[in-house]
């Protein structure tokens, strides 16, 4: 078993650390509110520490999982950051999702410095986290990766290698592309068989054994029907994820017209009031 940190524990990463410390590793852990860090220890052991840089000294892997880029670089970079606490050797994994440009950059200050970074953005979200199902898409050295897998798969179904630094980042701008097309399709679908005065739900399970089923469709579908959104994946994240991938493409050059729709929609459904619904009220802003 490992000494392990973690940095950020919201709704995903204090699931996410509380199935490191149930797996017998010892785990430290950091998050910006000192009391949801004091009472993650109360519920899982462990100790708490007051700045990125005491929870990262003497551990062999560093995890965090916190909003965006800006938040990446301040639990990682400066005085209290925890790159200024790491060993020669230790390997830094960020779970956030953030820019391929934060995961390169800081890929080359661990390396600079000694560590290593991996970059290793999950998708499953909350319910995925809390039942250790998430998928792990990683940007790395391939030696560095081995030495983690094993700690990854406490928390995860799959985890994979993509590629040198920022391709795990680059892997999940892929994973929302695809879901912003499908939960839309899923959204107009479910909005016809209404208007069709089919019975939706009916509707659903047959399609789902068809070509058209998706995990979207079985895990959503019915909701949606119902118009219950206030749990998963929030609107706002999706945007700041679509955002990031949207500046990506177009320094890549990619066309992504329907991704760029959807991110509109997205802001439609903000100012309806569902900046915190889960992503699947897309249909919402049909049914006005």
């Amino acid at each position: 078993m490992a000494k392990v940190a973690f940095l950020g524990l919201g709704v995903m990463g204090g699931p996410m650390a509380g199935h490191l410390a149930k797996k017998g590793h010892d785990v430290t852990v950091y998050n910006r509110t000192a009391a949801k860090a004091e009472a993650w220890v109360t519920a899982h052991g462990g100790r708490s520490a007051k700045t990125p840089r005491e929870a990262a000294q003497g551990q062999e892997i560093v995890f965090a999982c916190v909003g965006n880029d800006d938040d990446l670089r301040g639990v990682t970079l400066g005085e209290d950051g925890a790159f200024a606490g790491m060993d020669t050797g230790a390997i830094f994994v960020d779970h956030t999702t953030a820019s391929a440009e934060v995961a390169r950059e800081l890929a080359e200050a661990a390396k600079a410095a000694g560590f290593a970074f991996i970059d290793a953005p999950v998708s499953g979200g909350q319910a995925g986290a809390e039942n250790a199902a998430l998928t792990v898409m990683c940007g790395g050295d391939a030696a560095d990766y081995a030495k983690v897998e094993a700690a990854i798969l406490c928390f995860a179904k799959a985890s994979r290698l993509m590629g040198p630094s920022g391709s795990g980042q680059l892997t999940k701008m892929v994973n929302q592309i695809a879901i912003a097309g499908i939960v839309q399709g899923l959204s107009e679908a479910i909005h016809f068989a209404k208007r069709a005065e089919l019975d939706v739900d009916a509707v659903l399970d047959v399609i789902a054994k068809g070509a058209a089923g998706s995990w979207q469709m079985e895990n959503r579908g019915r909701t949606m029907n119902a118009e219950k959104f206030d749990f998963g994946f929030a609107v706002d994240w999706m945007r700041k994820d679509l955002g990031i991938l949207l500046a990506e493409a177009r320094r890549n050059g990619a066309r992504l017209p329907v991704t760029a729709l959807v991110d509109q929609f997205y802001a439609d459904v903000q100012a309806m009031g569902g900046s915190r619904w889960d992503t699947s009220s897309l249909i919402a802003r049909l049914e006005t």
